[in-house]
Parts: structure tokens; sequence; C-alpha cells
């Protein structure tokens, strides 16, 4: 899982300067026509998914076809850009995130409209035997991530079930956009064991990977050792989330995004507050209706959840 790409463009190259220059048709068809490729290997891909461990989840690699991959690494934000939000937690220190389609360039915007198609949700539902997949169109916690050097993602299971739809989250979908990323960089996804003692999976996030994996209350998941690429370069993918109406008995837990720490992790007293807040600590002593303010601010602020 640690192949790198064979090709040498950096985050330097040019990047598209307008919406004009992107050839809508001829996008969709070629990453359309990848999809029914994988639709047609999905048997096998199921077997894969099915039997990993420590959670199912899959590892594809080239999943776009390269000229596309190259149409959404061009242009993806820059670092400057205010189409950014930063994250304000430790657990998420140097994180860049926007759901906002309009700040979302033309090349990620239709991709992301393919990813969440009919033709699509049916290659999720053959490769994962989960039925109903439901798409978040408002793109919750997804959308475009960029994290900085020195920035991590702090191994945690993420929120159960939708914030304004009450829809149970399912899937993870990310797909990797770092061109030439060596394995002394770091951010590798790390996948976690259920006690949160062992990493038992470690993928590097390089150039047109996509990693799918199932969302339940044991899919401890994260980077969480600073990344150690040069400045001017970051840890960029593409996050979508695909939920259903129900799910099974035992996975049927409420639940906010849930951070632990790993052994050997030091103490913080800010890591500390902020988590104890979301497990429902805080909820348990504060007023309701303050809780509901608070709640509501940080979802619209840093979750994209519109009310």
């Amino acid at each position: 899982m640690t192949r790198e790409p064979g090709n040498t463009t950096t985050e330097a190259a040019p990047r598209l300067s307008a919406d004009a220059e992107f050839g809508y048709g001829s996008f969709r068809e070629e990453v359309r026509a990848r999809f029914e490729e994988l639709l047609a290997d999905a048997d096998r891909l199921s077997e894969r998914y099915r039997s990993a461990t420590p959670f199912p989840f899959i590892v594809i690699d080239d999943f776009l076809p390269i000229r596309a991959a190259e149409t959404v690494f061009r242009s993806f934000p820059a670092g400057d850009s205010t189409a950014w939000t930063r994250l304000p937690t430790q657990d998420q220190r140097g994180k860049l995130v926007t759901t906002d389609e309009a700040t979302i360039p033309a090349p990620a915007r239709v991709l992301i409209q393919e990813l969440n198609s009919g033709g699509f949700v049916r290659l999720l539902e053959r490769l994962t035997g989960i039925p109903e997949l439901v798409v978040d169109a408002k793109l919750v916690g997804g959308g475009l991530h960029r994290i900085e050097p020195g920035g991590k993602l702090g191994v945690h299971v993420d929120f159960s079930h939708h914030p304004t739809n009450g829809l149970n989250r399912r899937l993870n979908l990310l797909l990797y956009l770092n061109k030439e990323w060596k394995e002394e960089y770091g951010g590798h996804l790390e996948f976690w064991s259920s006690d949160v003692k062992t990493c038992e999976q470690r993928i590097l996030p390089i150039f047109n990977r996509c990693a799918i994996f199932s969302t339940t209350p044991i899919s401890f998941h994260g980077h969480p050792e600073p990344l150690r690429c040069p400045p001017g370069e970051a840890r960029k993918s593409l996050a979508l989330y695909y939920f259903t109406k129900g799910r099974p008995g035992e996975e049927d837990i409420e639940h906010n995004t849930l951070f632990r720490s790993r052994p050997g992790d030091r103490f913080s007293l800010s890591n500390f507050i902020v988590r104890s807040a979301s497990s429902g600590f805080v909820q348990d002593i504060m007023p309701p209706v303050i809780y509901r303010a608070m709640k509501r601010f940080w979802n619209e602020r840093f979750s994209g959840v519109k009310h």
C-alpha cells in the first residue's frame, strides 16, 4: 500500500484559472467509463472489502482516469485560498476544509456529483453489501480537505448520524491527490483496533489512491503523527460520506465524532476538554438551550451544516 505514483508533477503545476477551461463533457465521460470498469469487477473487489481487517475497507489505486485525476489536482485550492476554513482543535491541527460548492472548483465539484450519482452508489452497494445507500449533497464534514506541515488528525470514530436528517453514517470515501508523496512525509491513513491499542493498517496517501471503509462504532482511524512534508506541500484529499436509514442493531449507537489517545500519547488539557464535550459529558451538565446553541454554531462554522 505504499506504491509511489510514476509522474513527477508537483503542487507548483499550472492551475486551472477559470471554470471555463474545464471540459465538463469529456471529464464526465471518462470518469463514468472508469466507474463502469470498477462495477464490472465489483464481485472481486467486494471479497477484498469484506475480508479486510480491522474493519471492512478497500484501497483502489489509479481510481480515476489519469487525465481526470490531473485535472482535479491542478484545480485544488491553494493553501492561502479564502475557500478554506481552519479547524480549531489540537486533534485536527493544521486541517483546512471546504464544503461549500461555491468555493469548490468545477472539476472537483463535477467529480463529487459523479461520486454521488446513482451509478456510483450502486457500485458502492455491490462492493460493500450495504443496501439503500443515501448520498449527502450538503457534504457535511466532507468536501475538500487540506492538512498542512505539522498537522495531524487524531485517531477517532466518526459521528454516527447526520446532524440534520438523522440518517446513519455508513461509509467513508477518501480520494488522495498528493503528487510525489514520499514515505517519510507521513500522513498515512491508519486503521486501529477497537481498543485503540494497535495500529493494524497504514495507507500512504499517494496520488489517485482511494480508500473506502465502513463507518461503525469501532472503526477507529486517523493520521495521528504530525505531517512531515516540506513547506508549501500539504496532504490533499476529497472526502465523501454515505448514509442509510437505520443500520444493524449492534452498530446502532448514537455518538458524535469521538477521538481517542493511543498508547504513549501525552495528556493534553485542551484535548480533554474538547473530547469531553464531544462525548456528551458537557451536554449532561449544561442547560439544553446553551448546548444546542453551541452545537449549532460548531456545525455551521466547521462542518458545513446549513440550517
